[in-house]
């Protein structure tokens, strides 16, 4: 009896730590595009409520998904995959055009306005233990209305 309560007990902490993986993904999109265009982006606001790290992404519109990072680097726009994206406890990360963002490339059709992608999101969490989430991201020709940059997205 023991033995069987143990058990219990740990497949309720397993199905509870699961659960902390869950991250808010807010203010989704994905850019159109357009009849030969070959790549795209994807944009969102992410929050983990434990430090985590987004580690890969996946679609079934695209041969090829990767976290990626646009900076100024002596003057000139770099774009660069990253291997990971960190995610601190509680703080919103950005991936929006001309920052953080996810690349879709080798896309097998072209994404319409108003239509939807399905993205896979994998994240890694302290303790090495990778979690999937499913998100439908709705594709527009730019940032939908109603999402609000934030405060360093905008010029005084």
């Amino acid at each position: 009896m023991n033995t069987l309560l143990r058990s219990l007990l740990l497949l309720a902490s397993i199905g509870c730590t699961s659960a902390w993986a869950q991250v808010k993904v807010e203010q989704a999109w994905a850019r159109a595009t357009v009849q030969g265009q070959k790549a795209t982006g994807a944009f969102m606001t992410i929050t983990a409520p434990q430090a985590t790290r987004l580690v890969a992404v996946s679609t079934p519109v695209a041969g090829v998904a990767e976290i990626h990072e646009m900076k100024m680097d002596g003057g000139v726009m770099k774009m660069r995959a990253m291997p990971a994206l960190e995610l601190p406890a509680n703080q919103a990360v950005e991936l929006k055009p001309g920052g953080y963002h996810l690349m879709l490339m080798d896309l097998k059709a072209p994404l319409a306005k108003d239509s939807s992608v399905a993205l896979t999101l994998t994240f890694r969490d302290a303790k090495g233990v990778e979690t999937r989430q499913q998100v439908s991201v709705p594709v527009s020709t730019s940032m939908p209305q109603g999402h609000m940059p934030a405060h360093g997205d905008h010029k005084h």
